[in-house]
């Protein structure tokens, strides 16, 4: 990523030696910085090769920032570069620790982490929207069951707009008899929308190295405020997600058919992800069709 060193070093002021690729998802990449020196900045580049996203993001942080009993990194610019390929990149404060996905050195301290992110999430979503729902960049007053179905009716035009050649007719099938059946999937939905994270996963979370304690919840979603159930239908992978899908869940219950619900959000979550980036996790889909058909019929 030559030009992206040229770039970030003109911005910088100073001469950055190389660029190291952290992750790399299909529409954005993390880049950690080293300076002439071969010194790592305390500083991170995350490059976006979708159009708005970064200043979504960069809102974002700053709105969790806000209410959160947690530390949440620093947003120090966002660059929209005009050189081809388009691409917008933001810089964001070098968090340390490592991911929750790492085991915890004893039971007792996954006890003990798992309140904390619980109580990191509760402080969130005890902020009522007062009548909002939506993206960072179009929040409406609206119902979620009635916001919702207009997405995927959104979702689902641009389907049969683009035709991915990776759906299945049975796939297809699958969606169709989803979308048909949204009233029937809301029946007893009465919760009030919150401020989300909007891509919770074990990913997501950092904690400390050494002492197995919470540091930071990072790359939020797009989602500003949603229902409680829209933030925990992630955590749905057996072993420790699932795990602290249920800590959270008794301490601050959703309603009954979040059970069902969370494999319609996963399904529609995954057409979102094949619509912008043209690649889906197909095993994660039919695992959320198998247990979403008994409900369908």
């Amino acid at each position: 990523m030559e030009q992206l060193r040229s770039e970030l070093s003109l911005v910088l002021g100073e001469t950055l030696s190389r660029l190291e690729c952290i992750s790399e998802q299909p529409c954005a990449s993390l880049w950690s910085l080293y300076d002439g020196q071969g010194h790592s900045l305390p500083l991170v580049a995350k490059y976006y090769n979708v159009k708005g996203i970064a200043s979504q993001e960069a809102y974002k942080l700053s709105m969790l920032a806000r209410d959160s009993t947690i530390r949440m990194p620093t947003v120090y610019g966002l660059i929209i570069s005009q050189q081809q390929p388009m691409h917008e990149v933001l810089l964001i404060e070098r968090m340390g620790g490592v991911s929750v996905e790492a085991p915890t050195r004893t039971p007792e301290r996954w006890l003990q982490l798992q309140d904390q992110i619980v109580e990191a999430l509760l402080a969130w979503h005890r902020l009522d929207s007062h009548g909002l729902v939506g993206n960072v960049d179009s929040t409406q007053e609206s119902h979620w069951a009635v916001w919702y179905a207009q997405r995927v009716e959104v979702l689902w035009s641009t389907l049969g707009f683009l035709r991915p050649g990776a759906l299945t007719m049975e796939e297809r099938r699958v969606l169709f008899r989803s979308r048909q059946n949204l009233e029937h999937l809301f029946d007893d939905f009465d919760d009030p929308c919150v401020l989300v994270h909007g891509n919770l996963s074990l990913r997501s979370m950092l904690k400390q190295a050494w002492s197995d304690e919470l540091l930071s919840i990072i790359n939020p979603g797009t989602v500003l405020w949603a229902p409680r159930e829209y933030d925990l239908f992630r955590l749905n992978e057996e072993g420790p997600a699932e795990s602290l899908l249920f800590h959270y869940l008794k301490q601050a219950p959703v309603a009954e058919g979040f059970i069902t619900r969370r494999w319609l959000y996963t399904l529609w979550d995954e057409m979102g992800r094949l619509i912008q980036t043209g690649q889906f996790d197909r095993k994660r889909f039919d695992h959320a069709a198998a247990s979403l058909l008994p409900w369908l019929n």
